[in-house]
């Protein structure tokens, strides 16, 4: 069993999931915990299965007989839900199939339970509704003037915070040790491990993410993961497989740094460093130079893919895009990175 989780939602006028909140999803859980669940809600083999507040009394029970006291709390929680109640049940990672099942894949990622790239989320797109996201909740876009007339008629402000297919991550999952200088900037299936600050102008997608101990003022495009000890310069931006990376994953290993306003098409490994400024695309011709400083070869910037202890220039005088070994590891600020 890949993952199993109690959540709760919001579903439109015609009974279509918008988003789904799982408070305590388990991964790799215990086969007891899954027959015992299955077996007080009778959903039969059903990976997604609705049920009503007046189950969760024994499928609590159930639960905590089966060792699973967490789960076993949610259910009881949920007792006197006034929102539609769901479990899933995923046997095998496969292609999300439903809103359910691409919620508690994003919610397995922003908890660190999976790392990007490490579960599957083909087609979501075509499965997820454009949803906007609320003062009172999530809300169909084609539904939103008539909630916001009955608002308004109400007396009450219906505020939105922004429309898209995902909501922010710290709605459902605020990690531990981890800093976050504007919310909104951080997208629903985000992976932060413990140390990552995420300045006020750094951004980070859904299957993507930082290992940390590190600084985020760039953008974190999806897809793209970042290693520990590396950090993002303000403005910078990595070319996601959504933005121009197409089928080559971009990360980025251990101890980089990427410099203000810098970009990057490739690929690094370990302690690379590019200065301020300097876009490096796959494309690129690259003059890669010796420990002398002289010329080697030009090669596209492809052909460096991986490779560590990288140092791209841009040369100030002839403009020629240089690489060079980069004979000083990034060592992180203590200070800034300190989260206690």
């Amino acid at each position: 069993m890949l993952s199993f989780a109690l959540g709760t939602g919001t579903q439109n006028t015609q009974g279509d999931w918008l988003e789904v909140y799982y408070p305590a999803p388990l991964y790799q859980p215990a086969e007891a915990v899954v027959s015992a669940a299955r077996q007080a809600l009778k959903g039969g083999e059903d990976e997604v299965v609705s049920f009503l507040p007046e189950h969760c009394a024994e499928l609590a029970q159930a639960l905590r007989d089966a060792g699973a006291p967490e789960q076993a709390e949610v259910a009881e929680a949920f007792a006197t839900a006034q929102r539609p109640l769901v479990a899933v049940f995923l046997a095998e990672d496969h292609a999300p199939a439903s809103v359910p099942e691409v919620y508690l894949k994003l919610h397995l990622l922003s908890h660190r339970l999976v790392k990007p790239h490490g579960i599957q989320l083909d087609g979501m797109f075509g499965l997820l509704k454009n949803v906007a996201w609320t003062s009172e909740g999530a809300i169909d876009v084609e539904e939103l003037p008539a909630r916001r007339l009955q608002a308004r008629l109400a007396g009450r402000p219906l505020s939105v915070d922004c429309v898209d297919k995902f909501p922010k991550m710290t709605d459902y999952v605020v990690p531990k040790g981890i800093r976050i200088g504007d919310t909104a900037r951080v997208r629903l299936g985000a992976y932060l491990g413990e140390g990552v600050t995420v300045m006020h102008e750094g951004f980070c997608n859904f299957n993507a993410g930082a290992e940390g101990p590190g600084m985020i003022e760039g953008r974190i495009s999806a897809g793209v993961f970042v290693g520990k000890g590396s950090d993002l310069g303000a403005g910078c931006s990595t070319m996601g497989t959504l933005s121009g990376g197409g089928n080559v994953v971009i990360s980025i290993g251990e101890n980089c740094l990427i410099g203000a306003n810098a970009g990057l098409g490739i690929p690094l490994g370990d302690r690379c460093t590019i200065e301020a400024g300097l876009y490096v695309t796959a494309g690129a011709k690259v003059t890669v130079l010796d420990d002398q400083g002289e010329a080697v070869e030009t090669v596209a910037a492809r052909e460096l893919a991986g490779q560590s202890d990288l140092l791209f220039v841009r040369h100030s005088v002839s403009g020629r895009l240089e690489c060079r070994t980069n004979k000083s590891a990034v060592a992180l600020n203590e200070a800034l990175h300190a989260h206690n």
